[in-house]
């Protein structure tokens, strides 16, 4: 039998139409519903972003106003929750932690509005809204401290902030914590939306959907690069360790974290924004140093690439980390931000998904054995 063609990983494979998300990456474009990532980040806040994932259109200021203030009505936990985060192990990743969440949110909603096509989802927004709480306040549970609730004045990405360090954050620095949400929120059929997709492709609950993207994102192929970017940022320690460091690495065939990308062919335009974003912010809190080894890294690592006829470009990865730390966000939680942002993408997704539904049931090639001659249990 003449082995079928098939694609591992379903890569180039289109398993669906969508009117969500365009990425050209042989010219470093990204749009949400026909919008430019770049207008995007500049002129809109997350939750203007999240309307126009959710309903395919930009708000007006009436509408804008509404969905606003719905998102901020919904930030509080209920105190079940609290006492979720309070007794959750230690040990435990905040991934873990939100997958877990995320689902138990579920039992607080009548269950009628999760099935079916015509869910109304979009009636709560508590899968975006209290992710930040959730994340907020499970760092200052491990850290010994009481949770803070949430400001319904403040913008989503002012508000985590706020409800991580208890202050009121810059407004600058609010307003930067808003353009990385944007950046993240979506990305086409990467491998947590497809997985949500799926899940919501059998009428799952929107918030299972959601949990099981979590864990697909949790992946270390999949979130998490930007941590793995600041550990080997934290590693070199300074510019002038970066050129041995990157010539070790390649002669070691050991990946360079941050650099390329499954889809661009051209440098992500998420990079671009957050690479100004990160210098800028660099200058304000007079702390140069990761800006200064990440582009040295840039550097040599591309400088070597061309010469082998492979030019790579940073992804948005590639600077993002630095930019949370330097806003004050710990290591641990750049994946759960990740989340946050996504979570807006992710619902999107789901409510396309059972707009137009086929349960998602593809094949596979069998390798192993037939007719293999049965053994009973005493002869074996």
């Amino acid at each position: 039998m003449t082995k079928p063609e098939f694609s591992k990983g379903l890569e180039g494979v289109i398993a669906a139409e969508s009117r969500i998300c365009k990425i050209d990456g042989e010219q470093g474009k990204l749009y949400y519903c026909g919008y430019s990532i770049t207008d995007l980040v500049e002129n809109c806040s997350f939750e203007e972003v999240t309307y126009l994932l959710l309903y395919g259109e930009l708000p007006n200021r009436r509408q804008l106003d509404a969905f606003t203030l719905k998102m901020r009505a919904n930030r509080k936990l209920p105190e079940p929750v609290k006492d979720m985060i309070r007794s959750f192990p230690e040990r435990a990743h905040p991934m873990e932690l939100l997958q877990s969440v995320i689902a138990y949110l579920s039992g607080y909603t009548e269950h009628q509005i999760h099935h079916g096509p015509d869910c109304y989802c979009t009636d709560t927004l508590h899968q975006v809204a209290q992710l930040p709480s959730v994340i907020a306040g499970h760092w200052r549970t491990r850290n010994g401290r009481e949770l803070v609730d949430p400001r319904a004045d403040l913008s989503h990405g002012a508000n985590f902030l706020y409800m991580l360090t208890g202050e009121v954050p810059d407004e600058r620095d609010g307003r930067l914590m808003d353009a990385s949400l944007v950046l993240h929120a979506e990305h086409s059929f990467n491998a947590s939306t497809f997985t949500a997709r799926v899940v919501a492709s059998t009428m799952s609950t929107c918030y299972c959907s959601i949990s099981a993207a979590m864990g697909a994102l949790y992946g270390s192929l999949h979130g998490g690069a930007n941590e793995r970017v600041m550990e080997m940022v934290d590693e070199i320690g300074s510019v002038e360790a970066v050129s041995g460091y990157v010539k070790k690495a390649l002669d070691e065939k050991r990946k360079i974290m941050g650099m390329g990308h499954r889809v661009y062919r051209a440098k992500d335009p998420r990079a671009v924004a957050i690479e100004g974003y990160l210098r800028d912010l660099s200058e304000r809190k007079g702390n140069q140093d990761y800006y200064s080894i990440l582009k040295e890294i840039e550097r040599v690592f591309r400088e070597r690439m061309e010469e082998a006829g492979k030019p790579i470009y940073p992804n948005v990865d590639f600077f993002s980390g630095a930019v949370y730390r330097l806003l004050g966000i710990p290591r641990e939680l750049f994946t759960p931000v990740f989340a946050m942002a996504r979570a807006a993408g992710w619902l999107s997704h789901i409510l396309e998904q059972r707009a137009g539904n086929r349960l998602y049931r593809p094949k596979a090639y069998y390798t192993g054995e037939i007719d293999r001659p049965f053994v009973p249990l005493d002869r074996r």
